[in-house]
């Protein structure tokens, strides 16, 4: 199941979000189309995709499967589609909008432990966001007037597809829907004044994700994907995540068997060297950051103080 899930909605007022899929660059939505097809006779009537995208996250083994056979079917048929949208004419957002949890690994490439002053943990380092933060790939990251040191850090962001409870590291990636793009966007000062991370790492409007979900049969190994990140077109950090200490499949197991993951939790697996902090170059009002992951794409979001 080769697929880019959006979050999407028109650009219209009062327009509501909804999943879709990108094919050819123009965005179907798999509520509408699943429907037509069915009443056209070329899908089998039963369930139908939900068009909420948390619906759509819930149930995702179910869904997905149903989507697949409508955008097979879709694409081979010769229509126009009035809920077909070229890219340019709706908005993406983040591909999950209202994950239970926002699980985020520090410390897990060994450049970025170094540049940070720091010692390889001897367990994945967790912390939280909270969905105030998350964003859409093309929004505005909020610079707060309570910081001076706002960094950037491009990670690969893992999309949970089912209920995973005690998951064995060989098991992992049965339960993974695919793979987005995350900015744990920090600020350094605020982090950095108490042990805890958290004040600096959850402000609102900060952390965009997207541009949107791709599934894990069309990433094949996730443990070898070239990860950039750009500041007003200047290379910041460029590595790959094979040089992550702890891998996707041991984050899943180690986590499973902390707590529950449930279908649309996201886990932002860290950030390679780099980063600002480590530069004493940190964002200001007006600078573009770009994000780029091989084989999902990229995302630009622009820093403005918050209103």
């Amino acid at each position: 199941m080769f697929m880019k899930i959006v979050n999407y909605h028109l650009k219209a007022p009062l327009a509501e979000s909804r999943i879709g899929v990108v094919l050819n660059k123009t965005v179907f939505d798999l509520h509408e189309t699943h429907k037509a097809l069915m009443e056209m006779g070329e899908v089998s009537r039963g369930l139908l995709i939900p068009h909420e995208p948390m619906e759509f996250y819930k149930n995702f083994d179910v869904w997905i499967r149903l989507a697949q056979e409508a955008i097979d079917q879709a694409s081979k048929l010769d229509e126009t589609f009035s809920y077909a949208f070229p890219l340019e004419e709706i908005k993406l957002n983040t591909p999950v909008p209202s994950p239970s949890k926002i699980i985020c690994i520090g410390t897990n490439y060994a450049d970025h432990v170094k540049e940070m002053g720091s010692k390889i943990p001897d367990y994945p380092v967790l912390f939280s966001k909270f969905t105030n933060a998350l964003i859409g790939p093309e929004d505005l990251i909020y610079k707060n007037d309570q910081t001076e040191k706002l960094d950037y850090e491009v990670e690969l962001a893992v999309i949970i597809g089912k209920r995973a409870k005690r998951v064995s590291e060989k098991d992992a990636f049965d339960y993974v829907a695919g793979y987005t793009i995350a900015n744990d966007t920090s600020a350094r000062d605020l982090q950095k004044r108490t042990p805890q991370w958290l004040q600096g790492k959850t402000q609102d409007h900060s952390t965009p994700v997207g541009p949107w979900l791709v599934t894990k049969d069309e990433i094949t190994n996730p443990g070898n994907l070239a990860i950039q990140s750009f500041v007003n077109g200047e290379k910041r950090q460029s590595s790959n995540t094979k040089h992550l200490i702890f891998d996707i499949a041991h984050l899943i197991h180690f986590i499973s068997y902390l707590f529950t993951l449930e279908p649309g939790d996201l886990i932002l697996t860290g950030t390679p060297d780099g980063v600002g902090m480590a530069r004493n170059r940190f964002l200001q009002a007006g600078d573009q950051v770009t994000l780029e992951i091989e084989g999902i794409g990229a995302m630009t979001n622009k820093i403005v103080d918050e209103p």
